[in-house]
């Protein structure tokens, strides 16, 4: 059976791992953006594992070895952003093909350090191997405060959905290099988390947070399903960048359709009352309201051109 007959990747996770009993000091394992360890009085500590690989996660056709290092490492503290959350050390394990140099590897590093530099991570151990094509997994550790720490199952009947900054440029940016079109496309070869201090200051107010790697479609979708809740989603107010509105007249797309079901935003979604907007707006407004939280029973949908429509899912592997 292929994995795709069963639903792909997320459908797959939970077949491998359902039953599986956990430590007490687990507060959170599969199911979040980080796994949560009780740590002391004040903290949990926050794990994370996200990996890339040469032909799927990035191209050396398009990409620089700086570049691929620096992805690497901010795709990997988005998840432990995501959690309100503040990263430290890293550990990575690599495979590199026969043909690898030393010059491609001292970029790579070159690009890890400038973004680790940048949150303040720490790279302190990992592992090498060979193999067919460059392969880079990354696992970085941190910490939240326990009050600040903000779940995908938190999010309240109610609640507005919000996604800070704009979606959509990454994928833009990689059917740009698909189709060999001039554009731009630093969304996607350059993509940029945001900081442990953006998401601590949102945490103060939000309930439930995500970061956008899948698409939005994708991201509420979890939340509703970790909350039990459903969403209705307003095509309209979704943020597009100028950058991501042109790109899509070039190449004849909807540009909401790359928000929706593209990914590697690495934006965070986060789910707030009403009367919280305003005061959030007072310390950070770099975020639009594109939704609402609803009862279960209501399910997930879209409301464009005045009518509700299924969500279709954002980008899943194996589907």
């Amino acid at each position: 059976m292929k994995i795709s007959e069963i639903g792909g990747e997320f459908a797959l996770i939970r077949r491998l791992t359902q039953g599986k009993p956990a430590d007490k000091r687990v507060i959170q394992g599969i199911g979040d953006d980080c796994a949560v360890i009780e740590q002391n009085k004040g903290s949990y500590l926050l794990v994370t594992t996200d990996m890339m690989v040469e032909d799927d996660h990035f191209s050396l056709k398009w990409y620089s070895p700086y570049q691929i290092g620096m992805k690497l490492m901010e795709v990997n503290v988005s998840d432990i952003v995501s959690m309100a959350g503040i990263p430290h050390y890293a550990f990575l394990a690599m495979c590199m093909p026969s043909f690898a140099t030393v010059e491609f590897m001292d970029e790579f590093y070159k690009g890890m350090y400038a973004s680790a530099d940048k949150h303040g991570v720490f790279i302190i151990g990992g592992d090498t191997t060979h193999g067919h094509k460059y392969v880079f997994n990354l696992t970085i550790l941190g910490e939240v405060e326990k009050k600040l720490m903000r779940l995908r199952s938190s999010a309240q009947n109610g609640d507005q959905i919000c996604v800070t900054g704009t979606l959509g440029g990454s994928t833009a940016g990689l059917k740009l290099l698909e189709k060999g079109l001039s554009g731009y496309i630093q969304d996607h070869v350059e993509p940029k988390s945001r900081t442990a201090a953006e998401a601590q200051l949102i945490a103060c107010y939000a309930h439930a947070m995500i970061d956008v790697s899948d698409g939005l479609a994708s991201e509420i979708t979890h939340i509703c399903n970790e909350s039990k809740t459903g969403a209705g989603i307003n095509y309209d107010t979704i943020p597009l960048s100028e950058h991501t509105i042109k790109s899509a007249e070039l190449l004849h797309e909807d540009p909401h359709e790359f928000a929706l079901y593209g990914g590697e935003d690495f934006e965070l979604v986060f789910t707030i009352s009403k009367k919280n907007i305003s005061e959030l707006k007072k310390h950070f407004a770099d975020f639009s309201v594109v939704g609402e939280i609803l009862r279960k029973e209501m399910g997930v949908y879209l409301f464009k051109n005045g009518k509700k429509q299924s969500l279709k899912s954002g980008y899943n592997h194996f589907s």
